[in-house]
């Protein structure tokens, strides 16, 4: 898929006009440069951290209009992102190049693969969780597309295998495989919330009936009978540009991937709020970690003190259930554990 650069500046000034004006309290980071040319392996949010005191707020500055922001795809590798401070904005400025006067004067037409555009955020540490079962309701979901047999009787099978399985669509063919792991609980009330998947692999239909034929794609983990099914989803292309939630949002560090205690900056978290809570792909939360209380003994005795919370990092929201949400760890000073607090930036 091909995107066309028009001639010499691509600029993002003219889409909002000469009214749009920049947000107030968005702070320029400590020398902040005038220009920055974007490499490869860049992000925005990597790339806004040169010009910005809060990356996050870059769509704030950058010149687009709302459908731009929640969809990015403007930014690729050579070219020259401009600093004016009296917004402050931030927009595109000439390509990197050389050329003659002559090639200066004349239009000319530029040519960029979509893949190669500037990503929002890292997207080789989500892309396992963006279209992967994660989250069920609840244990076994009544009904659902169950692995009743294999092909060999084994107990345990993996790629290119056969397995059977009962309610299967008969308008799907491919599907993911998943076995309900473990309850994720909120930590202050201990009610279970949600139940987390773990993904098994992936199988196709190969002939339709009750039950239903599938060959086995692909597998990370042995697949067996009682295992369930989804279907698939299609590849999502995560490119959703980071802003606030509109209302007020209270919830808690409920998980960290790969069982962990504890984590930090670009690994994956799961939230106790979800899609009811007004949560959506994109939202930026802010990292709070309770200080717990302190004593003091003074003249009149004992006196407890509750120590008031730290703000002390950045998450952004890229996948949404109903219930619960995970997001990437985008900024930390200290560990990210369980139990700390995510609230609206």
């Amino acid at each position: 898929m091909i995107r066309i650069i028009f001639p010499l500046l691509v600029g993002f000034a003219t889409l909002l006009g000469a009214s749009a004006h920049a947000q107030s309290g968005v702070r320029l980071a400590d020398n902040a440069p005038d220009s920055y040319t974007v490499v490869r392996g860049d992000t925005l949010w990597d790339i806004s951290g040169r010009f910005l005191q809060e990356p996050w707020r870059w769509p704030e500055v950058w010149r687009l209009n709302r459908d731009q922001i929640r969809n990015p795809h403007l930014i690729y590798p050579g070219q020259v992102i401009l600093l004016d401070r009296s917004g402050p904005w931030l927009s595109v400025g000439r390509r990197v190049g050389g050329g003659t006067q002559s090639d200066r004067l004349q239009p000319k037409v530029y040519t960029e693969q979509l893949e190669s555009a500037v990503p929002s955020i890292p997207l080789q540490v989500i892309e396992p969780f963006l279209n992967r079962p994660l989250v069920v309701d609840q244990p076994r979901l009544d009904g659902s597309a169950t692995i009743i047999a294999t092909e060999t009787s084994r107990v345990l099978t993996g790629s290119g295998d056969t397995v059977f399985a009962k309610n299967v669509d008969p308008d799907t063919d491919v599907w993911h495989i998943y076995r309900p792991a473990r309850p994720l609980e909120d930590p202050v009330t201990r009610e279970t919330i949600a139940w987390e998947a773990a993904y098994l692999g992936t199988a196709r239909v190969t002939e339709r009936g009750e039950p239903t034929t599938l060959e086995i794609v692909s597998a990370v983990e042995e697949i067996g009978v009682g295992d369930l099914m989804m279907p698939s989803e299609r590849p999502s292309v995560f490119s959703y540009a980071p802003h606030a939630p509109e209302q007020a949002v209270e919830g808690r560090v409920i998980s960290i991937h790969r069982g962990v205690s504890e984590t930090g900056r670009l690994h994956v978290v799961a939230l106790s709020v979800g899609e009811r809570d007004g949560l959506e792909r994109g939202h930026v939360l802010s990292l709070f970690r309770n200080r717990g209380t302190a004593e003091y003994r003074g003249e009149g005795g004992k006196e407890t003190y509750q120590l008031p919370e730290k703000r002390y990092g950045v998450v952004f929201v890229f996948r949404v259930f109903e219930r619960v949400s995970y997001a990437l760890v985008m900024e930390s000073d200290g560990p990210v554990t369980i139990a700390d607090a995510v609230r609206k930036p």
